[in-house]
């Protein structure tokens, strides 16, 4: 018996759908869509071979990088469903039997109307093979109630022999012991066909949940997309789309949050949770490729970053306003005009870059690294030029940034807050106050840019538009922040053109003079409503005085009395 048949043994089960070698993973047998390890340790590239020498399925691994088409083979008398993915030194190789789950279902669950993707005969066997996936059934104890899972499915019980040990020897290929995110997953037909439809529809986001219709987020609204999904459905949509890691957190949290890839589909940064009425996921329709910032609508002025070799660069907005979208898109920026080293720390790894000019390398929290904290820790000793932080979160990432900033990197960061005045004191304030003189001075010294944006609604219905607040660093910001005076940063944004400088409503207001979005939305949108409908060459009239001008004055005011 070939030792891969000692893999291959565990197929006779009825409840094990699937045998996965991954290097850089232990390999791992599906039952009821969830994967389990089969081994104790990582396996590598030359294991994989090793599995494979001398029997029918050598022959199917690829020379270059590439996929083998899922292709019969037989071994000792039993035939299997055989696909064999090469990436650079990476090799996935994927066995199940053949006629078990082969056909796809009739009517997929979640589809909201029949969709048919025309494909060539040949592509139609592959198809079947890699996307037909049956709903994994649910403990019995949940098939009796709609409440939440107590827990992810039972684990798969340890065959007779004992776990193989696959530790790499010393001599083995350098190949780590971390997965690839970006290789592509298997998932249920009806959430590859759910998922692909709401791409088409330009959604962004994807909401199946328990008890409730799959709902689509167009624009900024939620919307019904579907028939109503029992739990038993919603599990079987989401629970095949967690590895070993994932369904530990979801048991120990309650939630998941990771990124994958799906063929046909694209990339996803998905968040699975429990709540009242069962599973929920949550699916981010991510861009197949870098944003551009001529793309997104943001302004050309952002390309100054281009002369900066040092300094922080913060994007702010509420959650949603696409803050990922623009920092990939300066990422993106940089790739293409400069040859440089970047580093990106995200939790988790949402948009893919290519090399193009830059070397990028790519970090998530979690997988590759402890902490965003670690991460900027480790990787002012791995010679970047430009380190882009997924979020600002704590005090200690906060620390790090500036360090990095101060000591001749270029940081690009992220912060959920709404305006710029906003992030800048939520970046002192982080930390104890009698460190914030210090962190003042800092910040003054190294802060460049800070992007803080929102989503707006368009005026014809057809998606969202990007507003901008643009602070730059110079003498009367940096003064301003040293002097702590950030009280003041509304009238410095109103005189603040000749540097550079854009006011939210301004941003506003050219939308709204060129016909993108209506008057009522910009108002709705604008921190100081009045002044919209005001170029920033027009005079408001005296009873139209801004509050950055009110402030200015009664300041002014209250500075000049003398004495109590």
């Amino acid at each position: 018996m070939s030792q891969i048949q000692d893999f291959l043994q565990y197929l006779d089960r009825g409840d094990v759908t699937e045998i996965v070698f991954q290097s850089g993973a232990a390999a791992t047998a599906k039952k009821r869509g969830k994967p389990k390890p089969l081994t104790s340790e990582p396996m590598s590239a030359r294991h994989i071979l090793k599995l494979v020498s001398d029997t029918p399925l050598q022959s199917l691994v690829p020379i270059q990088d590439g996929a083998s088409a899922p292709t019969a083979t037989r071994i000792d008398g039993v035939e299997y469903i055989v696909t064999v993915v090469r990436s650079g030194e990476m090799l996935l190789l994927r066995v199940r039997r053949a006629g078990r789950n082969t056909e796809l279902p009739a009517a997929p669950i979640g589809t909201v109307a029949p969709v048919r993707v025309a494909l060539p005969a040949d592509a139609v066997e592959q198809k079947q093979a890699l996307e037909s996936y049956e709903p994994p059934p649910m403990p019995a104890k949940d098939r009796a109630s709609v409440a939440a899972p107590a827990s992810v499915p039972a684990p798969l019980v340890a065959a007779p022999q004992p776990q193989v040990s696959y530790r790499p020897p010393a001599e083995a290929s350098p190949l780590g012991a971390f997965v690839r995110a970006d290789l592509p997953l298997g998932a249920p037909a009806g959430l590859r066909a759910l998922l692909a439809q709401a791409r088409d529809q330009a959604a962004s986001d994807v909401h199946i949940l328990s008890g409730e219709p799959p709902r689509f987020r167009c624009a900024g609204r939620l919307a019904a997309a579907g028939p109503v999904l029992s739990n038993e459905e919603a599990w079987g949509l989401v629970m095949p789309l967690l590895n070993e890691r994932n369904a530990k957190q979801l048991e120990e949290l309650g939630y998941a949050d990771f990124a994958c890839q799906l063929e046909g589909v694209g990339r996803l940064r998905v968040n699975v949770n429990k709540q009242r009425s069962g599973i929920k996921g949550c699916f981010r329709l991510i861009m197949p490729e870098p944003p551009t910032l001529d793309s997104l609508g943001l302004p050309s002025e952002l390309r100054q970053m281009l002369n900066y070799h040092q300094g922080l660069v913060v994007v702010s907005g509420p959650n949603g306003a696409g803050k990922t979208t623009t920092l990939s898109a300066l990422v993106d920026l940089f790739n293409s005009e400069r040859s440089v080293h970047i580093i990106t720390v995200e939790d988790p790894v949402e948009v893919i870059h290519p090399i193009k000019k830059a070397i990028v390398s790519q970090r998530e929290v979690g997988i590759h690294t402890k902490s965003f904290h670690a991460a900027l820790k480790g990787s002012l000793r791995e010679d970047p030029d430009v380190i882009a932080i997924g979020e600002l979160r704590d005090c200690e990432t906060v620390e790090k940034a500036l360090e990095a900033a101060e000591t001749g990197h270029l940081v690009f960061a992220t912060m959920s807050t709404p305006s710029g005045a906003r992030t800048i004191g939520r970046l002192i304030d982080m930390f104890p106050p009698d460190d914030q003189s210090q962190v003042r001075s800092t910040l003054a010294g190294v802060l460049k840019f800070v992007v803080s944006q929102r989503l707006v609604p368009r005026k014809d219905g057809n998606g969202r538009v990007v507003a901008v607040e643009l602070l730059t660093g110079g003498m009367a910001l940096w003064t301003l922040i040293r002097d702590d005076k950030l009280f003041q940063l509304p009238s410095l944004l109103q005189r603040g053109r000749a540097f550079g400088m854009i006011r939210i409503e301004d941003s506003l207001n050219e939308l709204l003079s060129s016909g993108v979005i209506s008057m009522e939305t910009a108002k709705a949108f604008a921190d100081d409503p009045r002044v919209i409908g005001h170029s920033a060459k027009q005079p408001m009239s005296p009873n139209q005085a801004s509050p950055a001008q009110s402030t200015k004055g009664t300041m002014r005011n209250l500075f000049s009395k003398k004495g109590p």
